[in-house]
C-alpha cells in the first residue's frame, strides 16, 4: 500500500509539468508518427545517457546497444506488483514482435541496490526474457545520479522488519530509438500492445 500520497502526486506532478513541452511540440507537428505512449522527442528536461554496472560488473552506457530500441525500466526486485507485472508485459511484447525483438534491449535499474545484489539481479531479470538486462548503480552517487537524470521518484515504505521495506516510487519507463535519441515516456500498467505498437513504429 502506498504511503505519503501527497507526495508522490506533487513529485509525479513536476514529472508531467516537465513532459509538457513535448506534448505541444508532438501537438504541432503532423510528421511525428502516432505513437501510443507519450512522445517526448526533443524534450531536453531528461537524461540522454546513462553509465552504469551491469549485474556482472561491466559498465553499460546507451553506444552499447546501438542500433536497438531501449528500453529503461526503473524498478526494484522486491516489488509486489507493478514491476513484475511490467517486466511480464514486456517479455510478451518481445514474443509479439518476432524478430524485430532482437532491435530491442529491455534494461531494468534497480533503485534498491541495498537488496538487489548483482547475483539477484543475475537471477530476477533475464527470468522474464534471457535478453533483459539489470543494471544496479554502485554507489549512491550513481544512483542519485541516474534518478535525477530520469527524473524518477523513489522512497522507503516501512514493514514489519528493517529488510522487508516495499518501495514507492514512479511508474513508468523511457525509450530511447535505435539512433540513441530519447523518444517515449510510457506509464506502466496499459498492457501490450501500446508497447508493441510504438516499438514497430521506432523500429521502422
Amino acid at each position: 500500500m502506498l504511503t505519503n500520497k501527497a507526495a508522490r502526486m506533487a513529485r509525479i506532478a513536476v514529472t508531467l509539468c516537465a513532459l509538457g513541452g513535448a506534448v505541444l511540440l508532438s501537438a504541432c507537428s503532423k510528421d511525428q508518427p502516432a505513437f501510443q505512449n507519450l512522445d517526448i522527442t526533443g524534450n531536453t528536461q531528461f537524461g540522454s545517457d546513462f553509465s552504469l554496472p551491469d549485474s556482472s560488473g561491466k559498465v553499460r552506457t546507451l553506444a552499447d546497444y546501438k542500433g536497438k530500441a531501449v528500453v529503461l525500466f526503473f524498478g526494484y526486485t522486491h516489488c509486489p506488483d507493478v514491476c513484475p507485472t511490467t517486466m511480464a508485459e514486456l517479455s510478451q511484447a518481445m514474443q509479439q514482435l518476432g524478430p524485430d525483438a532482437q532491435r530491442v534491449q529491455v534494461l531494468f535499474v534497480t533503485f534498491d541496490p541495498a537488496r538487489d545484489t548483482p547475483a539477484l539481479l543475475a537471477q530476477y531479470v533475464p527470468a522474464f526474457n534471457p535478453s533483459f538486462v539489470g543494471l544496479r548503480p554502485a554507489d549512491d552517487a550513481q544512483l542519485a545520479k541516474v534518478t535525477k537524470d530520469f527524473r524518477i521518484y523513489y522512497a522507503k515504505v516501512p514493514g514489519k522488519t528493517p529488510d522487508s521495506y516495499t518501495m514507492d516510487h514512479t511508474a513508468a519507463s523511457y525509450v530511447f530509438d535505435p539512433s540513441g535519441k530519447l523518444r517515449l515516456f510510457v506509464r506502466d500498467g496499459q498492457g501490450v500492445t501500446p508497447w508493441v505498437h510504438d516499438l514497430k513504429l521506432l523500429l521502422g
